[in-house]
């Protein structure tokens, strides 16, 4: 065969703007979802509870968003694997992807139950946690635990259903999980007393439900095809490629909440007020964080089925259109939150001097949509395309000129460096894993000649 030849695609793959909208609109509604279910926990709490806990949920809330967030690796790898399978129109592949993924979320749930006591223990302590504080956050904790294998098991249905590219279907499932979890903690918490623990078990159904209606759609669209076979789960070969994916994503989550956790503990330095300045302002980035998200998924999805297909115009497509809507909702968040941005601060703190300090550093925040915007997007491709040694590499490239401007712009900018900071931090993580993206075209697309 003529070696500079690129084969002919496996198929044609259609990549449109509504291709792109049909996954990133459901999951980006999907994610507004969860700050509904915090609010709702906390205001179950403040009608039903005291203080201590409040500051127990507060607690308990933060070290499972640790926990889970560190282990989304699953639903992107399964997104991601799923995709790349449909598009070689391997239907067995795509069912073992599914079920070696959900062997390793109810393993790891499984390995998070055995460990609860060291959990509960650990967290406390390494939150600084004592009294009724810690006595509400361990409620919390040991039940809300229990759904561990639960949750992980959703993040490989998410995963699942994202990479058939049905995002209506994971919007449906994340809208089930959200809203009976919220119903059990309002019903739980408020009328039948049972305060922190309701909000708790309320989680736990919210869980167990999304879980068996999450499989029942599996097998009642595809039957006896989605039935698991031992084969599925003893190919060394695919399940190393599994491990080595997740590992990749695990170490750049791990630098992402490294980078996050500097910016906190860095703010802890300037005082107070600048620090509820700084937190009132990360929600901006939360703000533009959902939909950047909903655009990094469906590269995920799209770009694997192209790679999967070998058709590398549909990939460069998926590419340029996911990239032209990133960074127009970027472009158009960063005008918003200029032109509104104090009376959201003024929204979010009736403080008039964390509302003057935020006010301060708006322009900071509002950017972060912008330098944020190239790198959620490329972190969508390279994951669909599961090239997870660079994005590792570049992420911890990148992590490293943040610490480095960090060291240089806080002694002599003090809070105005570290917002500097993390804009390059973010616009380093787009630009250096877009410097590797033709090559990584080149050599992935004259691989399947």
């Amino acid at each position: 065969m003529d070696r500079d030849r690129v084969a002919e695609p496996l198929r044609i793959i259609e990549v449109t703007h509504r291709s792109v909208l049909a996954i990133a609109v459901p999951m980006t509604l999907g994610f507004l979802t969860t700050p509904l279910l915090g609010l709702t926990d906390t205001a179950v709490i403040g009608r039903t509870g005291t203080a201590a806990s409040l500051a127990g949920l507060a607690i308990a809330a933060a070290l499972f968003d640790l926990l889970f967030a560190s282990l989304n690796f699953l639903r992107a790898s399964t997104t991601a694997l799923v995709a790349q399978a449909q598009g070689r129109r391997d239907d067995t592949e795509v069912f073992a992807v599914f079920w070696r993924s959900m062997a390793l979320s109810v393993g790891i749930g499984l390995l998070i139950l055995a460990l609860s006591p060291l959990i509960i223990s650990g967290g406390l302590a390494l939150m600084g946690a004592e009294g009724e504080v810690a006595l509400a956050a361990s409620t919390y904790i040991a039940i809300r635990i229990l759904a561990g294998p639960l949750t992980l098991s959703n993040f490989t249905l998410l995963g699942f259903v994202l990479g058939r590219g049905m995002g209506s279907v994971g919007l449906a499932l994340q809208i089930l999980l959200n809203g009976v979890n919220i119903i059990m903690s309002i019903t739980l918490g408020i009328t039948f007393g049972w305060g922190i623990a309701g909000v708790a078990w309320g989680t736990v159904i919210g869980e167990a439900v999304a879980a068996v209606a999450g499989l029942c759609f599996v097998f009642w669209r595809y039957g006896g095809a989605a039935w698991p076979r031992l084969a599925m789960l003893t190919d060394r070969t695919r399940l190393s490629h599994l491990f080595q994916l997740n590992r990749d994503i695990l170490i750049r989550t791990f630098s992402l909440i490294t980078a996050f956790t500097v910016m906190t503990r860095v703010g802890v330095s300037f005082g107070p007020v600048t620090l509820a300045a700084n937190a009132v302002l990360m929600n901006f980035f939360m703000i533009a964080s959902f939909y950047l998200d909903g655009i990094a998924t469906a590269a995920e999805q799209i770009t694997g089925q192209t790679v999967g297909a070998r058709s590398r115009a549909g990939f460069e497509k998926a590419v340029k259109l996911t990239g032209i809507w990133s960074l127009g909702l970027a472009l158009a968040s960063l005008a918003f939150f200029l032109i509104f941005g104090a009376a959201i601060i003024g929204f979010i703190t009736t403080a008039e001097d964390v509302r003057a300090m935020a006010s301060t550093y708006l322009p900071y925040a509002a950017l972060t949509a912008l330098t944020g915007a190239l790198a959620f997007q490329m972190d969508g491709v390279f994951i669909g395309a599961t090239w997870s040694n660079e994005m590792r590499n570049m992420m911890i490239v990148a992590l490293a000129g943040y610490l480095l401007t960090v060291a240089i712009l806080v002694p002599m900018a003090g809070n105005h460096g570290l917002w500097v900071a993390l804009n390059v931090f973010l616009a380093l993580r787009g630009l250096l894993l877009l410097s590797r993206l033709k090559m990584k075209i080149d050599q992935t697309f004259a691989e399947s000649q």
